[in-house]
């Protein structure tokens, strides 16, 4: 049975699933992810969330409600880019700022949730999802510190850490393709751009539909090939940049011990023809460095 092939991720989030109509798959992306029942309530509209077919911004911003009936802020991005831990703090404050009125009380201060699916290799670490919260711990019992009896009637909440930001780090190329659980038939998807027919997450069904790429109008086809073309070719960049700067490292290396050879020999009073033979300097270059 052919494979159907599926729209990557990235592109879904500027393109399609702002949506209402497709709502559905974040949902369950989301909802699996955080382990309770997620609602999207709308979807922000913001520098983060621009559309152009060329852009290169991969963020959607939405106002979600779980279970407990809480409203928080979520932040999904697909990113390749490595000045990425100072950018997902930078962007929860802004979010923070944003969304808080000079004239309103902190207490009003939006809980958000940061969610990086990642392309690149982020830090060392075994594990390919990472949870990163904010907490109190004492220096010598090593307690948490929880809210006081007040705060915990006023907020709802028992520990500070419930209040702050919270991120999760997806490393997409450091899963192993074995599905154990609904949360990795995700990551299966966003690693490898299909859906299992066995896979039964939430929202996963509806995305097989949607995300068709044989479903697109002929443009948008030709957009979405396009955009392919574009991350190939940014990651064949950063590929080369990386062996060009090894090779260049190594390069100025060797010609840094060959001057240093030329050094000694000529401090030892070894002839000009010996020291260029060894070193494979040029007597002009022997000469500019023991002046």
């Amino acid at each position: 049975m052919n494979k159907r092939r599926l729209i990557s991720f990235d592109w879904a989030l500027k393109r399609l699933l702002r949506s209402k109509a497709n709502h559905e798959i974040l949902e369950g992306f989301l909802s699996e992810l955080l382990k309770e029942d997620i609602e999207i309530l709308e979807i922000l509209e913001g520098e983060g969330n621009r559309e152009h077919a060329r852009d290169k911004s991969n963020r959607v911003d939405m106002k979600v409600r779980n279970q407990k009936q809480e409203v928080i802020l979520i932040e999904v991005q697909y990113e390749r880019e490595f000045d990425y831990l100072q950018r997902i703090l930078f962007g929860t404050a802004k979010a923070i700022t944003e969304h808080l009125s000079k004239s309103e009380r902190y207490e009003n201060v939006i809980k958000v949730i940061s969610v990086n699916i990642l392309y690149f290799d982020l830090g060392h670490g075994e594990d390919y999802i990472y949870h990163g919260k904010t907490q109190f711990r004492g220096i010598h019992y090593h307690d948490e510190l929880r809210l006081s009896h007040k705060q915990q009637k006023l907020f709802g909440k028992q520990y500070p850490h419930q209040l702050y930001p919270e991120y999760y780090l997806l490393k997409i190329d450091r899963f192993d393709d074995i599905a154990r659980d609904p949360l990795d038939e995700w990551v299966y998807f966003l690693k490898n751009q299909e859906i299992k027919e066995e896979f039964r997450a939430r929202g996963l069904k509806k995305a097989k539909e949607v995300l068709d790429i044989m479903n697109l109008p002929e443009e948008e086809q030709g957009f979405y090939d396009w955009h392919m073309e574009e991350m190939r070719y940014q990651a064949s960049m950063i590929h080369s940049s990386f062996v060009d700067g090894q090779m260049e490292g190594e390069k100025k290396g060797m010609e840094k011990e060959k001057l240093e050879m030329a050094g000694i020999m000529k401090q030892a009073g070894e002839p000009m023809e010996k020291i260029v033979q060894y070193t494979r300097l040029t007597p002009q270059e022997i000469e500019k460095l023991v002046r």
